[in-house]
């Protein structure tokens, strides 16, 4: 079964279960799939599961900055509801990987490219991004590669 399907039949098991807040956040990842479907669509290219897969982490990235700030304001109720949201789209997210996981797939992808520099960042942020979208934070990975190649 595919990402969609799968998220398409989590719709359909919320609905069932009358699990509002459950099926809200799937009801809004899929109109958000779909508005990026239109997009890609008119742009005369297919969605692949990279895409939804990067839309998702993008998804959970916003939802985590959202409740940082509503904590900082003083809207703890909101965070939660941000926290709850970020729950059931993980749901959908393949696993995370580990620091020594993370490590390890970044030098394989230094050894891949034969990256020498930071020049080459670029390529080994693209063989990473091709093999783990959704299991590892790119930001902290950049950091990490430049750390190897500067």
């Amino acid at each position: 079964m595919d990402l969609i399907d799968r998220i398409q039949s989590a719709q359909k098991e919320a609905m069932k279960a009358k699990d509002m807040g459950r099926l809200s956040t799937v009801r809004m990842i899929l109109a958000a799939v779909k508005d990026r479907e239109i997009a890609q669509r008119t742009a005369g290219a297919e969605l692949g599961e990279a895409d939804v897969l990067a839309l998702l982490g993008k998804m959970v990235k916003q939802r985590q900055e959202s409740a940082k700030v509503y904590q900082e304001g003083g809207r703890p109720e909101l965070a939660e509801k941000e926290l709850a949201e970020i729950k059931v789209i993980e749901d959908f997210l393949p696993k995370a990987l580990s620091a020594e996981e993370v490590e390890a797939a970044v030098a394989a992808a230094i050894a891949e490219v034969g990256a020498q520099s930071i020049k080459d960042m670029g390529r080994v942020m693209g063989v990473l991004k091709a093999k783990y979208t959704g299991q590892m934070d790119f930001g902290a990975v950049g950091a990490l590669i430049k750390a190897r190649l500067g």
